[in-house]
Protein backbone atom coordinates (compact mmCIF):
# COMPACT_ATOMS: atom_id res chain seq x y z
CA UNK A 1 0.00 0.00 0.00
CA UNK A 2 1.35 3.44 -0.59
CA UNK A 3 0.09 6.77 -0.11
CA UNK A 4 0.80 9.66 -2.72
CA UNK A 5 -0.24 13.61 -2.45
CA UNK A 6 -0.04 15.93 -4.76
CA UNK A 7 -0.25 19.31 -3.66
CA UNK A 8 -0.54 21.35 -6.74
CA UNK A 9 -3.85 19.83 -7.20
CA UNK A 10 -4.59 19.24 -3.11
CA UNK A 11 -5.27 15.41 -4.31
CA UNK A 12 -4.22 12.16 -2.36
CA UNK A 13 -4.35 8.28 -3.94
CA UNK A 14 -4.33 5.31 -1.48
CA UNK A 15 -2.65 2.86 -3.69
CA UNK A 16 -4.01 -0.35 -2.49
CA UNK A 17 -2.89 -3.02 -5.33
CA UNK A 18 -0.93 -2.15 -8.75
CA UNK A 19 -3.22 -2.01 -11.20
CA UNK A 20 -3.02 -4.79 -13.69
CA UNK A 21 -6.71 -4.24 -14.75
CA UNK A 22 -8.88 -1.49 -16.73
CA UNK A 23 -10.42 -0.18 -13.62
CA UNK A 24 -13.67 2.29 -13.35
CA UNK A 25 -13.64 5.20 -11.03
CA UNK A 26 -17.00 5.49 -8.77
CA UNK A 27 -17.37 8.87 -7.47
CA UNK A 28 -18.84 8.24 -3.83
CA UNK A 29 -19.19 11.95 -3.24
CA UNK A 30 -17.30 15.45 -4.45
CA UNK A 31 -14.21 14.76 -2.65
CA UNK A 32 -13.74 10.88 -2.73
CA UNK A 33 -13.35 8.66 -5.93
CA UNK A 34 -13.20 4.41 -5.78
CA UNK A 35 -11.31 2.45 -8.65
CA UNK A 36 -12.80 -0.45 -9.01
CA UNK A 37 -11.93 -3.40 -11.39
CA UNK A 38 -14.76 -5.42 -13.07
CA UNK A 39 -14.16 -8.44 -10.58
CA UNK A 40 -14.96 -5.56 -7.76
CA UNK A 41 -11.17 -5.56 -6.93
CA UNK A 42 -10.62 -1.98 -5.26
CA UNK A 43 -7.59 -0.97 -6.42
CA UNK A 44 -7.46 2.79 -5.26
CA UNK A 45 -8.78 5.60 -3.56
CA UNK A 46 -8.72 8.76 -4.48
CA UNK A 47 -9.26 11.97 -2.05
CA UNK A 48 -9.73 15.76 -3.91
CA UNK A 49 -9.74 18.35 -1.17
CA UNK A 50 -6.74 16.09 0.23
CA UNK A 51 -5.40 18.31 2.73
CA UNK A 52 -9.20 18.64 4.25
CA UNK A 53 -9.41 14.81 5.04
CA UNK A 54 -6.06 14.18 5.65
CA UNK A 55 -5.95 16.32 8.87
CA UNK A 56 -2.85 15.39 10.86
CA UNK A 57 -3.28 14.80 14.72
CA UNK A 58 -2.78 17.15 17.57
CA UNK A 59 1.08 17.18 17.03
CA UNK A 60 1.49 17.25 13.28
CA UNK A 61 2.07 13.27 12.46
CA UNK A 62 -0.13 10.98 10.72
CA UNK A 63 0.04 8.04 12.92
CA UNK A 64 -0.51 4.02 11.25
CA UNK A 65 -1.11 1.44 13.65
CA UNK A 66 -0.65 -2.47 12.61
CA UNK A 67 -3.67 -3.77 14.69
CA UNK A 68 -2.48 -7.31 15.12
CA UNK A 69 0.95 -6.73 16.29
CA UNK A 70 0.44 -3.93 17.99
CA UNK A 71 2.84 -1.46 16.03
CA UNK A 72 3.17 1.97 15.71
CA UNK A 73 4.14 4.29 13.07
CA UNK A 74 4.55 7.94 13.05
CA UNK A 75 5.14 10.31 10.37
CA UNK A 76 5.46 13.76 10.80
CA UNK A 77 3.56 15.83 8.00
CA UNK A 78 4.39 19.13 6.59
Amino acid sequence: MKLTYDPRYNVAYIHLKEKTAEVETIRISAELNVDLAPDGTVYGIELLNANEQLVPGADGKLVVVNEERGQTTEIALQ
